[in-house]
Parts: C-alpha cells; structure tokens; sequence
C-alpha cells in the first residue's frame, strides 16, 4: 500500500520513468506511444498533493507512458475560479484531462462552459470523486452532462462491495469478484446522463439503492471514464482502485 515515506521514496526513479520522454510519432502503434496528460487538482477536502503523486507513480508502474502537466489551483475552498480556465487555449495539445478538483459552489455558467466546450469537441477525459460534486451549485447542467452522471451528496464512509456490471468491458479486465473499496465515500447518483455506461456499482448501506462507482460516458466527441471513490488516501494507495483508474486512464486516451 502506497503512503507518503512510499511516494517520497519513489519520486525521483517515476520521474525519470515517466517524464523523460518525448511524444512518439502519431504512425507508432497507440499502445506504445506516450500520452499527454493534464491532471487537475485543488479545492476543499482531500490530499491532492498524495493523489496527484499516486496516480502519476501508478500510471508509471503499470507501464503507461505518460508526459504529465499538473495544475494545483484554487486553495482549499469550494468557489475558486481557477486561472488555467481563462486561457481559451487551456486543453490544447492534451490526450487525456484528469480532473481531481472540489469547487462545488463555483456557479458561473461562463467559466464552466469554458471548461466543458473543449471537452464536447474532443478532449477526453478522467473524473475523479469530487470532480462530480464540483460545480453542483450551478445551475447549468453542462458540467454534470460531461461527467455522465449527476451527484449532489454521499454517505458515509464504509468498505464498500463493487460489483461489475460491464464485466466484458476493458477497463474492468480482471477486477476481483469478491472486491471492497478502501474506507471511502459511497456517491449518491440522482441522475445517469445518455452518453453513459455504468461499469460497476455499489449498494448503499442506509438505503439498499444501487450506486454506480466506475463508468464511462460520451460527450459529444470526447471519451469519458469516471469513479466516485477517491477520497481517502488509503484509496489511493489500493492497487485494484489504481489498477481502475490507470485502464480508464489508457481506454480515454484510446489505448
């Protein structure tokens, strides 16, 4: 299990690893060139710091070339209007945007669809935890359409079973039958947009209701993979949830 003495320790070989490299050309074979990834991060409640270093040491153990750009923005409140969206060029070059960040009560409809129009024309992308309750104030749904699900609140923290509901698909290639997440927070989902596929769930336990917790949307042209587990460290540090989220990572970029 990953902790932070761990992702110290490995810092310097994952940097060599998995920044040294430049993009291969677009004539290699998808599976071995490097992807260009933007991850995002910042806001209320979370380690972004651990999280960003275990996705990327994840990404680089599983054998996933990556060129990583990493943005830790807006402090730790929930109404920041981050920088890098103001720059009308924001996505431009990037395979994959991760987005890691908690702004829920950023309303601008604006800002936001400054960040969901370069993603309905193409960019793909990875939604993590609170990425799904970010913007959840605002009236526009365009947020929430790009994620593919709608959530507003969660449950308590449990270990909670997944269960696979897409076992044929990729990304959910060898996930074990009898799994429990990592203490974590079980996400409410009120509503599942058109362009999505629910890959696994799990069951409330206040309510019986089924939740999905993987997923993968279309929006517009762009490839979506989606988790709502991804709050607590230990999580993080839990090889099948990185396992997860490297194969979504891959299956956006189109490897």
């Amino acid at each position: 299990m990953l902790n932070r003495a761990n992702l110290f320790c490995l810092a310097v070989s994952f940097t060599l690893a998995s920044l040294g490299g430049l993009r291969a050309d677009d004539a290699k074979p998808a599976a071995a060139r490097s992807i260009n990834v933007l991850l995002v991060t910042g806001g209320c409640c979370h380690d972004y710091d651990f999280q960003a270093k275990a996705i990327q040491l994840a990404a680089a153990e599983r054998g996933l070339k990556v060129q990583w750009t990493v943005v830790n923005d807006g402090g730790t409140g929930t109404t920041a209007e981050i920088d890098l969206y103001k720059n009308v060029d924001w996505s431009q070059g990037f395979d994959v945007v991760i987005h890691n960040e908690c702004f829920a009560n950023t309303t601008d409809p604006d800002y936001i669809r400054s960040i969901t129009d370069p993603h309905k024309a193409g960019v793909n992308a990875v939604v993590i935890h609170c990425a799904m309750h970010t913007y959840r104030a605002a009236d526009v749904d365009d947020w929430r359409e790009f994620l593919g699900v709608t959530s507003r609140k969660h449950e308590h923290k449990s270990n909670y079973p997944v269960k696979v509901v897409k076992p044929e698909h990729p990304i959910m290639a060898g996930f074990p039958a009898d799994y429990k997440s990592e203490s974590d927070e079980l996400y409410v989902i009120e509503k599942i947009w058109p362009g999505t596929t629910i890959l696994a769930t799990s069951t409330s336990e206040k309510t019986g209701k089924e939740h999905g917790v993987y997923w993968t949307n279309q929006y517009g042209k762009a490839r979506v993979f989606g988790t709502t587990y991804g709050h607590s460290n230990e999580t993080f540090g839990d090889p099948v949830f990185l396992d997860t989220l490297i194969k979504g990572l891959a299956w956006a970029a189109g490897q």
